[in-house]
């Protein structure tokens, strides 16, 4: 499995952010912004926090598993795969969201003097922080299921395991 890269997940907040800035400044000269939703950033909080809650188990269960205990659960692989592949997808929407709702935020910084605006540019930078925390989380969790043979692939002149 391939290890997610940051640049790609810079480059997807940074696409995103250009994109949602110019619809919003499009938008709100046509019509009437659509508001940022309070929830946005509460449901990007959450995924983060399964996201960490699922790393720190992962982790405490393949310490116990390294370390032999008696009557230690062990780590399905496939589970483990299953963990990484939605904390990549997490990581990438994550981004995707989080772009938007900046973009959008530095657009509602040029109307901080109407308060349902000040709100709206409130909840779009707390989504940015959120979407940023579950990309941390997602990056931790894949650190965690990451096995050791993949540490010593990635080593330049190391030699494949035969």
């Amino acid at each position: 499995m391939r290890e997610l890269r940051i640049r790609l997940l810079v480059g997807v907040f940074v696409v995103a952010g250009v994109l949602s800035w110019a619809g919003a400044r499009l938008w709100n000269s046509v019509g009437t912004l659509p508001s940022v939703p309070l929830a946005a950033p509460i449901v990007l909080a959450l995924i983060a926090v399964v996201l960490v809650s699922t790393a720190l188990s992962l982790r405490a269960r393949l310490k116990a598993q390294r370390e032999r205990r008696p009557g230690a659960k062990g780590v399905d692989p496939l589970m483990a795969a299953r963990a990484v592949v939605f904390g990549q997808a997490s990581a990438l929407v994550a981004a995707l969201v989080a772009g938007m709702y900046g973009g959008t935020g530095v657009f509602l910084l040029e109307l901080l003097d109407i308060p349902a605006r000040r709100d709206q540019a409130v909840y779009a930078g707390f989504s940015v922080v959120a979407g940023i925390a579950v990309i941390v989380a997602a990056l931790f969790l894949e650190r965690v299921c990451k096995l050791p043979d993949d540490e010593d692939q990635d080593r330049p002149g190391a030699e494949p395991a035969a």
